[in-house]
């Protein structure tokens, strides 16, 4: 049996697609009025599309086990779709209030790692700060520019997640005998 530890480890890849999170974090960052209404519609139709093959599901458990739970799950996600796509300007302050929220925890988060981290310590900070001030920014501006600080803290975000992949790298699934290999690039 072997012994499989995580490390973390860049590779070309991670410098690759750390790039492509750079460019489009620039690419939302230039359109955020288009970035939000087009990840509001997005997310509606998801979420409706959810609804709608949770409720052809629960047909198949017609008379068993679980059919009203299935029934209800769809219908309900059928229902908050309709509601996202009828209703966007609503749902982008909803989405952009939960992103808030997603990026105040983040930043917390990476924070907290840094400390458990001393060889990434300082962009793992600097990611921190900056998810900190994105939440921030939403919980003192939420209605008044909702229709476009979800596409800006899309960007931004996208953007230092594409740095710190290209500087950290990943976390990679490594045997027993290379985890200090990996470390000491």
């Amino acid at each position: 049996m072997s012994d499989v530890r995580g490390a973390v480890e860049r590779t070309g890849w991670d410098v690759v697609l750390g790039a492509l999170l750079f460019i489009a974090g620039l690419v939302l960052l230039g359109n955020a009025a288009v970035a939000t209404t087009v990840s509001v519609l997005f997310i509606g139709w998801l979420v409706f599309a959810a609804g709608v093959l949770g409720l052809a599901a629960a047909l198949f458990r017609l008379g068993k086990d679980g059919f009203w739970s299935a029934a209800l799950g769809g219908g309900v996600l059928t229902v908050i779709g309709v509601a996202i796509l009828r209703n966007t300007g609503a749902a982008a302050v909803t989405l952009t209030l939960m992103a808030g929220a997603l990026f105040l925890v983040s930043g917390v988060l990476r924070l907290a790692e840094s400390s458990q981290e001393p060889d990434y310590r300082v962009p793992l900070i600097a990611a921190g700060v900056v998810s900190l001030i994105l939440g921030l920014l939403v919980l003192f501006n939420l209605f008044d520019v909702s229709d476009k600080l979800l596409g800006v803290l899309l960007g931004i975000q996208v953007l230092v997640d594409g740095l710190a992949l290209m500087v950290i790298g990943r976390w990679h699934a490594l045997p027993a005998g290379r985890h200090h290999a990996a470390v000491a690039h």
